[in-house]
């Protein structure tokens, strides 16, 4: 069993920036990969953001690449997700999730997820 439980959201303007948390806990192995989704209100589930925790490898979804950086802690019990130059189509619950069993971008890979965070971006 992993329990995951996120933080950091809230309401933000266009431009700001927020940094969103997942903390894990339960059994997950050192070569695992978690990732971020979103869903946007009345809207289908987003992949978002994924890292392995074996090499480091990072993927993003083409509408945050180049604006949010996943990360992890030295600890690899945290995941972060830092999101720059937000915008209100970036307005959605955030949800961490993981370990993955397959495709990082299709969100039935991911085992496990988190109750989700809502980040709102207002213009």
């Amino acid at each position: 069993q992993v329990q995951l439980v996120e933080s950091g959201g809230g309401l933000v303007q266009a431009g700001e920036s927020l940094r969103l948390s997942c903390a894990t806990s339960g059994r997950t192995a050192s070569n695992d990969a978690m990732g971020w989704f979103r869903r946007p209100a009345g809207k289908a589930r987003e992949f978002v953001a994924a890292l392995s925790w074996n090499n480091g490898r990072t993927v993003y979804g083409d509408s945050v690449k180049g604006r949010f950086i996943i990360s992890t802690n030295s600890a690899k019990d945290t995941l972060y997700l830092q999101m720059n130059s937000l915008r209100p189509e970036d307005t959605a619950v955030y949800y961490c999730a993981g370990p993955v069993r397959g495709s990082y971008y299709v969100a039935s890979s991911y085992l496990y997820w988190g109750q989700g965070t809502q980040v709102t971006v207002s213009s």
